[in-house]
């Protein structure tokens, strides 16, 4: 005999039930939040459907078998770096950016890339859950495009979707069926936001939709050598949307980013199977997003005529390599009482403390002046290795003295005036003389050095004697 089915109230922001309707949730304290909805006492969950079909047991970590090839080659080298080498198996990756910058053209671009190099392996469905092989197949989830708009899309990019399996719908349930029926080595999700289950209540994009329908999909990843990618939505501050338990139930965090003009800025905000400090670089044409090798071409200005004032160049280190950036500043007197630091590519902070030690060990007023600073390129610069280049920017931008062509300045500056050294300086001067830089100013004596400032007095006294 059928049992009847239960009546629960569900919170939509936090996902507390109770068998009544309440004003006010005892859990997250929002009003008018719980919502009607009827949980069948004899249905089984996704949870069970998708439950394993052998129970874990612990086992001694020494005798776990580290796999070799454990990550799936993306087909982009940008990608690959951000991710620490490739996609890892049994791993979900969350991307996050704003509309319209390409995530779902990177993501059709990854499809293309990895389809090519898979085999479809004929298993069976049973076997392939009990050894966690896939079949080599690419699932395209979609919740906001239809499967013609994708296809219009990989034709103008002129992609190979021959071995990609597109599926457009917004139900868990669907999706579900789909992932145990093709057993994907490569799955997209897209968008998480959109995905929604009659379990976890009846609207979608909730935070307890969020949590649950990811729990699902993640466990699913997790039980076999699948690389699952989701895409997110972000709020007008920049962040993802939803719970920030949905960040800590990923493995890996992406930041897409754009300039004012068609660059992109690939960065991990967290990453267990890499570092965070990588960066991949890629320009938006005709042909979807191209990867730029060579980013010191990007972040330098080509020039004809004099050098001008206010600029000065540094080279930094993402991750594991080094470029060239241009620092430009531009000082201006304050238009009223209060000065401002206008600056969004640099902490607005350091901005001001290398100006304070300018004033204070150098005799230079920044007091009464509004400050500009930009970096060339729309790069975001925040290691300590740009001080003594921002200080000569500065200086340079206050007196109207360009600095001569052709220099690089290193060093990060302590507020004593000092100018410290700086970690893998080898490869910065390596990076600035393939560019052609003849001048390197550092605070440590070494092979390619011009000039050694160990203070801030000492470099301003040579670069602008």
């Amino acid at each position: 005999m059928a049992k009847k089915d239960t009546t629960v109230y569900t919170c939509s922001e936090c996902g507390y039930s109770q068998p009544r309707w309440l004003g006010r949730c005892p859990q997250c304290s929002s009003w008018n939040t719980f919502v009607e909805s009827t949980a069948a006492s004899s249905g089984k969950t996704l949870a069970t459907l998708n439950a394993p079909t052998q129970k874990m047991k612990p086992v001694p970590l020494s005798e776990v078998n580290a796999l070799e090839g454990s990550r799936i080659a993306t087909g982009s080298e940008e990608f690959d770096r951000v991710l620490g080498g490739g996609a890892m198996k049994r791993s979900v990756i969350l991307i996050g950016g704003e509309p319209g910058i390409g995530k779902s053209t990177l993501l059709i671009q990854t499809c293309a890339a990895v389809s090519k190099k898979s085999s479809n392996k004929a298993l069976s469905a049973s076997k392939m859950r009990l050894t966690g092989e896939t079949s080599g197949k690419v699932l395209y989830v979609s919740g906001e495009e239809s499967a013609s708009q994708i296809k219009n899309r990989a034709d103008r990019l002129s992609l190979d979707t021959s071995n990609i399996q597109i599926l457009c719908t917004t139900r868990l349930e669907d999706i579900s069926d789909a992932l145990d029926e093709l057993v994907p080595s490569l799955v997209i999700i897209d968008s998480i936001q959109t995905v929604s289950s009659i379990e976890a209540g009846n609207i979608p994009g909730t935070i307890s939709q969020l949590k649950y329908c990811a729990a699902e999909l993640i466990g699913w990843a997790k039980e076999r050598d699948t690389v699952m990618i989701m895409t997110a939505h972000i709020t007008k501050d920049g962040n993802i949307a939803g719970p920030k338990t949905l960040e800590h139930m990923v493995d890996t965090v992406l930041s897409f980013e754009r300039t004012a003009d068609d660059v992109r800025f690939l960065r991990a905000e967290k990453n267990r199977f890499g570092s965070i400090d990588e960066l991949g670089i890629f320009s938006m044409g005709d042909k979807g997003l191209s990867e730029i090798s060579d980013p010191s071409a990007l972040f330098l200005t080509r020039r004809d005529g004099a050098f001008p004032a206010g600029v000065a160049v540094t080279a930094v280190f993402e991750g594991s390599r080094a470029f060239l950036v241009e620092i430009q500043a531009l000082t201006v007197p304050a238009k009223s009482s209060m000065t401002r630091v206008y600056s969004d590519k640099i902490d607005s902070a350091r901005v001001s403390r290398v100006a304070a030690v300018l004033e204070k060990r150098a005799g230079l007023k920044f007091s009464d002046q509004d400050i500009y600073i930009n970096v060339a390129g729309g790069v975001r610069l925040s290691e300590s290795a740009i001080d003594s280049a921002l200080a000569a920017s500065l200086y340079s931008a206050r007196t109207d003295i360009a600095l001569k062509e052709g220099t690089v300045i290193m060093g990060e500056l302590s507020l004593a005036g000092e100018v410290r050294p700086v970690v893998r300086l080898k490869q910065r001067i390596k990076a600035a003389q393939s560019m052609g830089f003849e001048r390197v100013v550092a605070p440590d004596k070494e092979d390619g050095v011009s000039i050694v400032a160990q203070s801030i007095k000492d470099m301003i006294r040579l670069l602008f004697a």
